[in-house]
């Protein structure tokens, strides 16, 4: 069980992914409107949905998860937080979201995908892992579908695969306008990017950098608001 923040807890099913700082990264990262209505591509146990409902009191979120043991995990979580009526799950593939959701019907998606191209699949999260269950052009696709025209969509992935990313956002309509590059230490290099996309929006696109570390190994104060300490 995992303590999250406005006493919020997170429970995960067997082989889930763990808590990270990619999806605490992203939902510090995010910025929603007032009542958002907010999808979550490969929503896991709905770990990053927990996050966004505890900072945002007036959101709604949706997640798509492709493991049925990870969107029954989701199910309970919302439970167990009280919070049935705001977050939920849809078990399904995402490249599937024509057949059952709206277009347009959200203003704000969110993801932490898959990470690894390369190799053999992980034992123990072999979804949550990989992306042959999701690539980035699927991921795009289903994010335009899904979003308003204006509505954002906010991603973290490894920096070396930013050009993709980008190209496959921008091939869908969907204009990067800020990003973040995150190091693991002051000085060090970029472990995690975040994007924020716009749809139909005009080129133009804001540059941020933090670390989590200080050389010395302290936490530096956007690690404390990150994590609430």
């Amino acid at each position: 069980m995992e303590k999250l923040h406005n006493g919020f807890t997170l429970e995960l099913c067997e082989g889930a992914f763990p808590l990270s700082t990619d999806s605490i990264a992203l939902a510090g990262f995010a910025k929603l409107p007032k009542n958002a209505k907010v999808l979550d591509l490969g929503s896991g146990c709905g770990t990053l949905g927990l996050l966004l409902c505890a900072r945002f009191g007036d959101c709604a979120v949706t997640g798509i998860e492709l493991s049925e043991n990870a969107h029954e995990a989701a199910l309970g979580n919302a439970r167990q937080n009280a919070i049935d009526h705001r977050l939920t799950s849809i078990c399904a593939d995402l490249k599937t979201i024509p057949d059952f959701l709206t277009p347009g019907a959200f203003q704000v998606c969110v993801s932490n995908p898959p990470y690894f191209t390369g190799g053999p699949q992980s034992k123990t999260t072999p979804l949550a892992r990989h992306t042959d269950s999701c690539s980035l052009a699927d991921l795009c696709k289903a994010a335009a579908w899904a979003l308003q025209y204006g509505g954002d969509f906010y991603v973290v992935h490894k920096p070396e695969q930013l050009g993709s990313l980008c190209h496959h956002a921008a091939a869908n309509k969907l204009e990067p306008k800020r990003l973040l590059l995150l190091r693991h230490k002051e000085g060090g290099p970029v472990s995690l990017v975040l994007l924020q996309c716009r749809k139909g929006a005009k080129p133009g696109m804001l540059w941020e950098e933090a670390a989590l570390h200080h050389p010395d190994g302290t936490p530096t104060e956007y690690y404390k608001s990150l994590y609430h300490l």
